[in-house]
């Protein structure tokens, strides 16, 4: 077999070595000194090593996570909850100030908006965080939620945040002005 490829380079001018069902190596031959390779074989650690399951690009990429389970199913109610309570409350607390909002769940629309840096509420407080004015937060938006004709909404806690202290006189204060407040502790 050797003998016929060094026979096909002397009379051709070309070697291909072909194993099995792709090309090894390919060499154009004009003279002794003028070969040039057309094309190289795959290497040990090239690229075609290193591709994922699919092919489709190289491990140095992040590859996306694959959920556990493809087709999960989804109930009744986390379907129709949207539409039955289409309103949630959102209220974040820091150091400096708080602020409330009553989202609409289909839309991504805040309805109302109330915060202890708007001007009307920060010239009334003495400080911005405290207790009391998570009162008249809750009060403010309670007022703003009436005009925009929202008298039903519902609150779920993050998952850092615990229902207490701050965030639960937002809410009280919101119940005892007159919204009717839902709120769903896992």
């Amino acid at each position: 077999m050797l003998r016929n490829l060094l026979n096909n380079l002397r009379r051709e001018g070309s070697l291909a070595v072909d194993n099995g069902h792709r090309t090894l190596a390919f060499v154009h031959k004009r003279s002794f000194h003028d070969a040039k390779v057309l094309s190289r074989p795959r290497s040990f650690f090239g690229v075609e090593d290193f591709v994922d399951d699919n092919n489709s690009r190289p491990y140095t990429y992040k590859k996306e996570k694959r959920p556990k389970t493809l087709n999960k199913h989804i109930s009744f109610k986390q379907r129709t909850i949207a539409y039955m309570e289409p309103f949630s409350l959102d209220v974040f607390i820091s150091k400096r100030f708080v602020s409330a909002s009553l989202t609409h769940r289909m839309t991504c629309k805040q309805v109302a908006v109330a915060g202890t840096n708007s001007k009307d509420i920060k010239a009334v407080l003495y400080s911005r965080s405290d207790i009391p004015a998570c009162l008249s937060v809750g009060r403010f938006l309670a007022e703003r939620a009436k005009e925009a004709d929202v008298y039903t909404c519902t609150y779920t806690p993050r998952e850092r945040d615990k229902f207490e202290g701050k965030i639960r006189a937002v809410v009280q204060s919101l119940i005892d002005s007159g919204i009717d407040v839902k709120v769903y502790l896992d």
